[in-house]
């Protein structure tokens, strides 16, 4: 029998749509029995009976019955097809528990993942949000890394449906962002009226300046088109449900279309950015 543990198989179980009850991906009970016949195994065979016969139920009995390098083969095999499953925008491309998959098949069968099995984000994900010429943007050349870096795993958590963090991700780079024009242009923004000031009147430095009024300055200076201005107050409120309770108190649940929504908004930024510098 193979070492796979209980919490290791919950990773298959939702990669292969097992948690559905009776399936695995899209296999028809026909492609089912020739996918394992390729891998030398007869999954129609009544020692695969154990817990009933529906494919999940026999991919549950294969894995206990058969010993770890044949499991850790024909589960790289079903990952390969996940993987040109998502290509197709059949399923939704889960980048963290592919990752964990791949570790756990590399335990099994003993050999190193393949360089092109490395979990990488989707390219037509990439193309969506693509955010152009990022080191052309008017701010400060230390603040890049930080934005780039950002886009990157805010594309991640979104393939891994981690919708919330894609929300937090989003805000902090576009607050990262406009702290870089702003240290690039501290004139500009110092001058504005919306600045935020101290009791002696004199502006707070940009470290104490919260997201919102670095919203309102860039729109007063003609950094953020009014239409941008909005959505990014929305990306903002969206970002402030990183408090449990706000959270708990509003009900709310993000989801693919709210990431995605925060996603545009900073993209619009950014743009804005690019296109208005002083």
């Amino acid at each position: 029998m193979s070492s796979l543990t209980d919490s290791e198989k919950r990773y298959f179980e939702r990669l292969f749509d097992m948690d559905r009850g009776h399936y695995v991906l899209d296999y028809t009970n026909a492609s089912y029995q020739t996918f394992f016949k390729e891998q030398g195994v007869n999954i129609y065979d009544a020692k695969y009976e154990t817990y009933g016969d529906s494919k999940a139920k026999r991919l549950r009995a294969f894995w206990e019955v058969e010993p770890d390098i044949l499991v850790g083969r024909v589960l790289s095999e079903m990952l390969d097809s996940y993987e040109t499953g998502c290509a197709l925008n059949i399923w939704d491309f889960n980048e963290l528990a592919l990752k964990k998959a791949r570790k756990i098949v590399s335990r099994l069968t003993g050999e190193s993942i393949p360089a092109e099995h490395s979990p990488k984000v989707n390219d037509s994900l990439r193309h969506e949000f693509e955010i152009p010429n990022i080191s052309g943007l008017p701010i400060a050349p230390k603040v890049i890394p930080i934005i780039e870096s950002r886009l990157e795993e805010a594309r991640i958590t979104l393939q891994a449906g981690a919708y919330l963090s894609v929300i937090f991700l989003c805000g902090s780079a576009l607050e990262a962002a406009l702290l870089g024009a702003a240290q690039k242009e501290p004139a500009r923004f110092n001058r504005a009226k919306a600045s935020p000031k101290k009791r002696d009147g004199s502006v707070k430095p940009f470290g104490e300046w919260t997201l919102a009024q670095f919203i309102d300055v860039a729109y007063e200076i003609d950094m953020l088109k009014l239409n941008v201005r909005k959505f990014g107050h929305e990306l903002r409120n969206f970002r402030n449900f990183i408090h449990p309770y706000q959270q708990v108190r509003e009900r709310f649940s993000p989801d693919k279309h709210t990431a995605k929504m925060c996603f545009q908004a900073l993209e619009a930024a950014l743009s804005n950015l690019a296109n208005n510098q002083g």
